[in-house]
């Protein structure tokens, strides 16, 4: 295969379907392709993962193999049972970086051990906005100081393990009302602005060594007034890839972008048309897979990357460049990979951690009792980075330690108060609610609830914005399954 061809399908990093590798993709390994994408559809077991990427690696030693393994809310390794590691907002709380590195150390050796090597986390995004309805807990904070050293520390511990980090998303998602998943966010700030907030975190990571940086599709008319971040030259070389002395970050690994199947790109531009300008503006890495994860896929990225060169649309010296980067990232994970084989494990840091960053609020006639408890879960709508298949909550971790207790779910048609205190019956009430400020219906059902039973329990796992309620207050920061457990052994005082 010619080098043209070689060098567009390096670029790529496709998911697939099915927990064994397809056919397909072993044959394009052969033809060039340097990364693959996993998602939790991808994964039964830590054995089976293993399995799954040894075989990879049979068919292209140094193959790239990326993950979207936040810990927190988002998992693919825990996708079926929550995580072992509380998220981004949980150490932020803590605001310890030495816990924060430990976490992703532990976690970037997990993944090491099932041979993934490329993380697509932390997120770097300034969680400015509490309305976001997309970053939230996935964010370290609000500050934009106490976000980057936390996504220095992540990037320590994460890369300690020989696993490269990608922080995300830059320029930089926290200050947006829209998810890029479904429309295209914009931000508004001035250039001062986002100097001093947004990129101060990506400042950090490029200080601490991160090995890939993924773009966002958002629009930053101050950079940019037509283009989004991922397609953008004057948001990716003229700024992430320019010289400190020139204004910018100077970063020299790798540039992936979001998905491309999002339909913030999708919809506008089409994949298309889309991936052959996202590398033209300076971009090294296609992600596509998320949604549009089949051969089909990537053989039309492939043949619109070359024909863009052909046209001269795109330069071979870009596309040849983007490849080098690729590669480059590759020998450096074979490399650090090997260096790292041995790192002890800490089973129990995740949950040391969730422990750490609850904050309890307790009334006056509040006393844990051994009694059974009805735990009724206030649902959102979950978002498509966190997925609906993980379960969140404190249900089952109550169940085991408090023998009879029972759970319900109740979402905007189905958190009628009457409804709620008739599964109770006598039972005391653990409302458990995600994001309460951001939902009124959810706000409105836990207050009714209150004025019947003020004795009740809540537990907000989700950003903790509003004032504490009820006999009993545990915010978590997060709705990991190790939050979980670290609220329901106050609750039944364990």
């Amino acid at each position: 295969m010619d080098t043209l061809t070689r060098n567009a399908l390096t670029v790529l990093q496709p998911g697939f379907t099915g927990t064994t590798a397809p056919d397909w993709l072993l044959r394009r390994l052969g033809e060039g392709l340097a990364s693959v994408g996993l998602f939790g559809r991808n994964i039964d077991s830590p054995e089976q993962l293993a399995a799954l990427t040894a075989r990879l690696r049979a068919e292209r030693e140094d193959v790239l193999v990326a993950i979207d393994e936040e810990g927190g809310d988002v998992t693919r390794l825990e996708v079926r049972t929550g995580s072992s590691f509380p998220g981004n907002l949980a150490l932020g709380a803590v605001d310890d970086t030495g816990l924060t590195r430990a976490v992703a150390r532990e976690l970037g050796r997990r993944l090491a051990a099932c041979g993934v090597n490329l993380n697509w986390a932390p997120s770097a995004d300034v969680n400015s906005d509490p309305d976001n309805p997309v970053i939230g807990v996935r964010s370290f904070g609000a500050d934009p100081r106490l976000v980057a050293r936390h996504t220095a520390a992540y990037v320590e511990g994460m890369q300690a393990a020989g696993v490269a980090a990608c922080t995300k998303h830059f320029p930089g998602h926290g200050d947006t009302a829209v998810d890029s998943h479904h429309d295209m966010p914009r931000i508004d700030a001035d250039l001062a602005t986002l100097s001093a907030r947004e990129l101060v975190p990506f400042r950090a990571a490029v200080a601490a060594g991160t090995r890939a940086v993924m773009s966002a599709h958002i629009l930053l008319p101050a950079l940019d007034a037509d283009l989004p971040a991922t397609l953008s030259p004057a948001a990716l070389h003229g700024l992430l890839r320019a010289p400190v002395t020139a204004g910018g970050l100077g970063f020299d690994g790798l540039i992936v972008t979001d998905g491309m199947e999002m339909r913030a790109i999708a919809d506008a531009y089409g994949i298309e048309r889309g991936s052959v300008m996202a590398v033209a503006a300076g971009a090294d890495a296609i992600c596509v897979g998320g949604g549009l994860a089949d051969e089909d896929t990537v053989l039309r990225l492939r043949d619109a990357l070359v024909a863009a060169v052909r046209s001269g649309e795109l330069t071979e010296e870009r596309l040849a460049d983007a490849a080098a980067r690729v590669r480059a990232l590759a020998r450096w994970t074979s490399g650090a990979g090997a260096a790292q084989e041995g790192t002890a494990p800490a089973p129990e840091v995740g949950l040391t951690a969730a422990r750490r960053a609850l904050r309890v609020t307790r009334g006056d006639a509040y006393a844990p009792s051994p009694d059974p408890v009805h735990v009724a879960a206030f649902t959102p709508v979950a978002n498509i980075a966190v997925g609906d298949e993980t379960p969140w909550g404190v249900g089952p971790e109550l169940e085991r330690l408090l023998p009879g207790t029972g759970s319900g779910t109740y979402g905007p048609d189905a958190a009628e108060t009457e409804k709620v205190l008739g599964d109770a019956g006598d039972r005391r009430i653990v409302a458990v609610v995600r994001d309460v400020h951001r939902h009124r219906w959810m706000a409105e059902a836990l207050d009714a609830l209150l004025a019947v039973r003020p004795e009740t329990v809540v537990v907000e796992m989700g950003l903790n914005q509003a004032p504490p309620t009820g006999a009993l207050h545990i915010a978590t920061h997060g709705a990991a399954r190790v939050c979980g457990l670290a609220a329901a052994e106050v609750i039944a005082g364990a």
